[in-house]
């Protein structure tokens, strides 16, 4: 390979316009990978280098322009850009970083979560007793998600309604679930972007001095986000997927009580039988 010529040398011989410009930041491109240690770059590897000089590259173009052939040579200038960029270079790598290492943790606890397949138990003798009409309808419709058109369709001569009143019913409590899903996605994100401003800030608080007024701020911020978080943790926690007795009340125009009673007569029935 032949010996690079000093930054000095190259920037005369593109005064002199024996260089063309996007030549000349080519070489500087080179010549600074080749002698990335005279720049005291943080310990940084030869990759790591290459890395942080293509993310310079465009400034470089933006530094000849303004270079003025005045006082400071044009090695010294090119050196003090490099070296004072990498602190800029370093400070955004560590934020980048720390913004992915924030997002993922933020994500981690759902990502891991492994829900565990249904335990079905064995079937056991026919309880007698069935529930009436008004009882299945009420169990019909809490149970909503889970009925598929078939069983729908057997179970409607039971009931005693007609099938398309009953999938009207089903379509009102469906959009409800629908509005409810979407308040729990929003939920959701609004909590992982309150976690990563928690983890954001536990993060600044290591690069500040203990005691400082920063210091106190930032502490004041991160207990603040942390009493925000817990509380949206808690309103997730109480939402709901399926039909509430109210919303089931409010679909077949009874009082929320009667639905009350159904469903406890049922579930005191199933136990004296169980």
């Amino acid at each position: 390979m032949q010996e690079l010529l000093a930054l000095n040398d190259l920037w005369k011989q593109y005064a002199l316009g024996k260089l063309q410009k996007k030549d000349l930041e080519g070489r500087i491109f080179e010549f600074t990978l080749e002698n990335y240690h005279r720049f005291h770059l943080f310990n940084w590897d030869k990759d790591t280098c290459a890395d942080y000089l293509c993310w310079l590259y465009p400034r470089l173009s933006r530094a000849i322009e303004a270079y003025k052939d005045i006082g400071a040579s044009f090695d010294s200038y090119i050196g003090s850009l490099v070296y004072w960029a990498a602190r800029e270079y370093r400070s955004r790598e560590a934020d980048h970083y720390g913004t992915e290492c924030a997002c993922w943790t933020a994500r981690m606890e759902e990502m891991m979560v492994c829900s565990n397949e249904p335990e079905y138990l064995e079937a056991g003798p026919v309880a007698k007793g069935l529930p009436n009409s008004q009882q299945l309808l009420i169990l019909l419709l809490k149970s909503y998600f889970f009925i598929s058109d078939d069983f729908l369709s057997r179970i409607v001569p039971i009931i005693g309604i007609e099938e398309q009143r009953i999938r009207h019913w089903i379509d009102e409590i469906r959009e409800q679930r629908l509005k409810r899903d979407e308040e729990v996605r929003n939920l959701q994100e609004r909590i992982y972007g309150q976690y990563y401003r928690c983890i954001t800030y536990e993060s600044k608080l290591t690069t500040v001095s203990v005691g400082t007024p920063l210091y106190e701020k930032m502490q004041s911020r991160l207990q603040r986000a942390r009493v925000k978080l817990s509380a949206m943790k808690q309103r997730l926690k109480g939402c709901r997927l399926d039909p509430s007795n109210r919303q089931i009340a409010e679909v077949l125009g009874i009082p929320k009580g009667t639905v009350d009673s159904i469903l406890y007569t049922v579930k005191q029935k199933w136990k004296v039988q169980a």
